[in-house]
């Protein structure tokens, strides 16, 4: 394929006038720009500037991060999703308090080994707060690309990123690795956008870009359609006493790992089937008026929920399972996004 010209310059040009202002890029050192990219992951920008902003005043440093406690942890990751991604910053910050005295090393290999670091946020970490000429490849960067070049590959196959991300290394100028990943970045959140919709008549590169000239733009870029996921019955009892609401915790590996969740069961069961089940662990219940079904779509799967309200005493319970008053679910109890259906329910007071 004939070598594109330089789209450097007119790129850092459209940056420094675009670009938005944003926390991290406002300071970004290489803990602030770790956490950001992390929480960016499957998140709006502006839906997670909130949740970064209480991040940092809870755990300003590495070593805060490191010594936090779960719950505390998950309760601050609370909306955001995902939550093996928290409890892999976790990890990482645990070795890197280890092993480089609570800094983040300023080597691509060192951070690609540490937990929940992969090519992606190695490259944003290594070029925005290191200045290391290494590439920060993601989505917007490959749709960018796959336009710049008018190139239909399918960009879910490791081999057309390994070659996108070849040419975003020939353009990239030594002494300006972070601004250049990060208007790459900022053009295809800003302006090359998905779905068909690019705004190029705003677009810095618009008349390098061979998509457009073949008037192919909307049609790029190609990408393998996902296998269809799983989908999952599932049973929800929304259980009240006097005591608060019934919550169970969930196993420590596995979906939603660790966190708390109403009382369920990942099958389709009638109010006897449920009430016995529960029944069987010590606490029986009295039917209540039946749950709006509700679907949460998870990576792989999808939950289809069912179920019902219910009563009961407010007995003793088994391990894994407490009674939570509204003050707990709002402060010491994190509640996973599946439930965002149900929770003004469990936000009544008891």
């Amino acid at each position: 394929m004939p070598t594109l010209s330089p789209i450097a310059p007119d790129l850092l040009a459209w940056f420094s006038k675009n670009a938005r202002t944003l926390p991290f890029r406002q300071d970004p050192t290489p803990y602030h720009i770790w956490v950001s990219e992390i929480m960016l992951q499957q998140t709006r920008v502006a839906a997670a500037l909130e949740y970064y902003d209480r991040w940092m005043k809870a755990l300003p440093t590495i070593r805060d991060l490191a010594e936090c406690d779960e719950e505390k942890l998950h309760k601050l990751w609370e909306g955001l999703g995902y939550y093996s991604r928290v409890r892999n910053l976790q990890k990482a910050a645990r070795i890197v308090c280890e092993e480089y005295g609570g800094q983040l090393p300023a080597d691509h290999k060192k951070l690609l080994a540490l937990p929940g670091i992969g090519d992606y946020t190695a490259g944003a970490i290594g070029s925005i707060a290191f200045h290391l000429p290494v590439p920060a490849v993601d989505g917007n960067v490959l749709r960018v690309f796959s336009r710049l070049y008018n190139d239909d590959r399918d960009i879910a196959d490791p081999k057309t990123k390994k070659a996108y991300t070849q040419w975003v290394m020939e353009h990239q100028p030594p002494d300006a690795p972070g601004p250049y990943n990060e208007a790459l970045m900022e053009l295809g959140a800003l302006v090359c956008l998905p779905n068909g919709e690019p705004l190029c008549d705003l677009c810095p590169l618009a008349h390098l870009c061979r998509a457009r000239q073949a008037g192919t733009q909307n049609t790029l870029p190609v990408k393998k359609a996902a296998k269809a996921r799983r989908v999952q019955p599932i049973t929800v009892l929304l259980v009240k006493s006097e005591a608060g609401w019934l919550l169970q915790r969930r196993p420590d590996s596995g979906l939603l790992a660790g966190l708390w969740q109403p009382a369920l069961f990942e099958e389709s069961l009638s109010w006897a089937e449920a009430a016995a089940r529960l029944e069987a662990l010590g606490i029986p219940v009295r039917q209540g008026s039946a749950l709006k079904p509700a679907k949460h779509i998870f990576s792989h799967i999808e939950w289809r929920m069912n179920g019902w309200q219910a009563e009961a005493d407010a007995c003793p319970l088994p391990p894994g399972y407490v009674w939570a008053d509204r003050a707990a679910l709002t402060q010491q109890y994190t509640l996973p996004g599946a439930f965002k259906a149900y929770r003004p329910l469990l936000e009544e007071t008891v």
